[in-house]
C-alpha cells in the first residue's frame, strides 16, 4: 500500500487542558475537537522541554535535551543531528515546512526541502542573556514578557500566523494541482496561543471576564511555592507587573481568546486538505511544544514542571488511526518516531519512543514513563520530571523534590515526597530517573555549555545584550 500523506500542526504554549475535547469548561475549539472526534486524542501526553528551542530540537530528533545538549533557547536545531526530516529525505519523501521553526538559520540543513516563512530565533543565536542562570549572576528581565498592551487587537503573531495559514491553503491547493503524486510531509508552525497575550476582538469577546475561573493555588491565598519554582519566577514576574485584577483576567480572556483563534486557523487548513480531495489519504497530528500556566500558582508562560506547562495536546488523526482516546503516556519523542514510520522511514532517537498509532492500537499502558526536564531561563538548577503510572515525580538538583499522585490529586495541590509514607514510591521513582540521567551530571554539563556559550558570545556584559528579550520577532510577510 502506498503511504498516506502527512500534515504535523504544531502551535506555541497551548496548554493540553485548554481544549474542549480535552474537556475545559470555557475553551472553544471546535475544529480541534472534530479532529479528535475521528481520530486518537492522547490524554497523557508531554513535552521534553517546557521551553521552546529545547523542545522543538527534541522533536526535531527525537532524543531528550541532555542527549541534545541544546539546553535553552540560545542553542538552537541546527541539523547537525539527523532527525525525521533528514530520514524522508533519504527515502526521497517530500519533506516542506511553512511558518514557525525556532531553529537556528534557514541556511541550516535541519531537514526541509523547503522551509516558507520560517520563524527562527532571533539573530541565529537566540536569548543569550537568558542562558546565564547562576543566581548571583543572571539578571531580572527588564519590560513584561506577556507584552506591553494585553487585550483584544491584532499583534505580529496574529498577522504572522494568518500569513502561516494563507500559505498553508495555498501549498495545499498547489499540491493537489501538481503531477506529482508522490506521498508527501508538510511540517506547519502556528504561534498562537503564544504571548503577547492579544487576540482579534472576535475570539476577545468569546471570553467575558466575569465567567472567568478563579486563580488556581494562588500565593495571595496562602498557597506556598516550591522554592525551586520561586527563583525561576524570580526571572520575570509576570503576576507582579499587571496593573489591577482587571488586567490579569484580561490576559486570561486573551490567552483563551488566542486558543480559539488557532484553532479557527487550523479550520482553515484543514478545510483546504478536505476541499482539494487529500483528507482521506492525510494522517493529522496536531499538538504543541509545550503548555503555559496562564495564572496558576501566580504564574504565567512556561518553564516548569506543573501540567499546565509540562503536558501537551497530542490529536491523531486519519487513515490506520483509530478513533478514541488513548490514555497511554505519550511526548513529542513519540511523534518524532511517529513520521518517519508512517512512510517506512526509522530515527535514531532516544531509547523507547514508539510510533504514536502503534500505541493507540494496543491496550493502554497507564505504567509507561515519560520525562522532561528543564536547563532554561530562570532555572538556578536543572529541574528533571519522571512520569510514571499515577505518580509524578520532580526532582530539582539542590531542592527538595516533589512527587504528586495524579490519581487522587490531579491537580498537583498535595506534595508528598516528605510523607514517611511514600519514602519507597519516592526512591523507586528517582531510581527510575536516574536510568534515564544523572541529574547531578547533566546540570553540571548544561550549566559547562552554557558558560562556554558565554565566553564565545563575549563573555558576560556582551551576552546580556544578545537576542531577543522575550518573544521571537517573526519574519516579515506579506497580506
Amino acid at each position: 500500500m502506498q503511504a498516506p500523506n502527512c500534515l504535523i500542526l504544531m502551535s506555541d504554549e497551548h496548554q493540553a487542558r485548554a481544549m474542549g475535547c480535552a474537556g475545559h469548561p470555557l475553551v472553544r475549539t471546535p475544529h480541534l475537537d472534530a479532529l479528535a472526534a475521528r481520530g486518537t486524542r492522547f490524554a497523557d501526553a508531554y513535552t521534553p522541554s517546557s521551553i521552546c528551542v529545547p523542545a522543538r530540537a527534541s522533536f526535531a530528533t527525537g532524543r531528550y535535551v541532555h542527549q541534545t545538549r541544546m539546553w535553552d533557547n540560545a542553542t538552537p536545531y541546527d541539523g547537525s543531528i539527523p532527525g525525521w526530516g533528514h530520514a524522508l529525505q533519504d527515502k526521497g519523501v517530500p519533506v516542506e515546512s511553512i511558518g514557525k521553526l525556532h531553529y537556528r538559520s534557514q541556511e541550516d540543513p535541519a531537514g526541509f526541502d523547503v522551509e516558507h516563512i520560517p520563524m527562527m530565533v532571533a539573530g541565529g543565536v537566540g536569548m543569550v542573556w537568558a542562558s546565564i542562570r547562576k543566581e548571583d549572576e543572571r539578571i531580572s528581565a527588564s519590560g513584561r514578557m506577556l507584552g506591553d498592551y494585553i487585550g483584544p487587537g491584532d499583534s505580529k503573531y496574529t498577522d504572522y500566523d494568518a500569513a502561516v495559514t494563507r500559505r498553508t491553503v495555498e501549498w495545499l491547493e498547489d499540491r493537489a494541482e501538481a503531477a506529482d503524486r508522490h506521498p508527501w510531509c508538510l511540517y506547519v508552525g502556528l504561534v498562537a496561543p503564544h504571548f503577547p497575550l492579544v487576540v482579534p476582538q472576535a475570539f476577545y469577546d468569546l471570553y467575558p471576564l466575569d465567567r472567568l475561573p478563579d486563580a488556581k493555588l494562588h500565593p495571595r491565598d496562602g498557597h506556598p511555592r516550591h522554592p525551586w519554582v520561586e527563583k525561576q519566577n524570580g526571572l520575570n514576574d509576570s503576576e507582579a507587573k499587571f496593573e489591577d485584577e482587571e488586567e490579569r483576567l484580561r490576559a486570561i480572556a486573551a490567552y483563551y481568546g488566542l486558543c480559539t483563534w488557532l484553532d479557527h486557523n487550523v479550520g482553515e487548513i484543514l478545510g483546504a486538505l478536505d476541499a482539494t480531495g487529500q483528507a482521506e489519504n492525510t494522517v493529522v497530528v496536531y499538538t504543541s511544544d509545550h503548555g503555559d500556566n496562564v495564572g496558576a500558582r501566580g504564574l504565567w508562560g512556561k518553564s516548569n514542571l506543573y501540567l499546565e506547562s509540562v503536558a501537551v495536546p497530542m490529536i491523531m488523526a486519519g487513515p490506520g488511526v483509530p478513533a478514541g482516546i488513548c490514555r497511554t503516556p505519550v511526548s513529542l519523542v513519540d511523534l518524532s518516531a511517529t513520521i518517519p514510520a508512517l512512510f517506512g522511514a526509522e530515527i535514531d532517537g532516544a531509547g523507547g519512543i514508539r510510533p504514536l498509532d502503534a500505541i493507540a492500537r494496543e491496550r493502554d499502558d497507564p505504567e509507561r514513563i515519560v520525562f522532561s526536564e528543564y536547563h532554561a531561563a530562570g532555572a538556578v538548577s536543572g529541574a528533571f520530571m519522571l512520569k510514571k503510572g499515577r505518580w509524578k515525580y520532580h526532582y530539582y538538583v539542590g531542592f527538595s523534590p516533589e512527587l504528586f499522585d495524579l490519581e487522587t490529586d490531579p491537580e498537583e495541590t498535595r506534595d508528598l515526597a516528605a510523607d514517611p509514607a511514600f519514602r519507597d514510591i519516592v526512591a523507586m521513582m528517582d531510581a527510575e530517573l536516574r536510568r534515564i540521567c544523572d541529574p547531578e551530571a547533566t546540570d553540571a554539563r548544561a550549566f559547562a555549555d552554557q558558560a562556554a556559550l558565554i565566553e564565545r558570545m563575549g563573555g558576560r556584559e556582551a551576552a546580556l545584550g544578545l537576542g531577543a528579550p522575550g518573544a521571537t520577532p517573526p519574519p516579515e510577510t506579506t497580506p
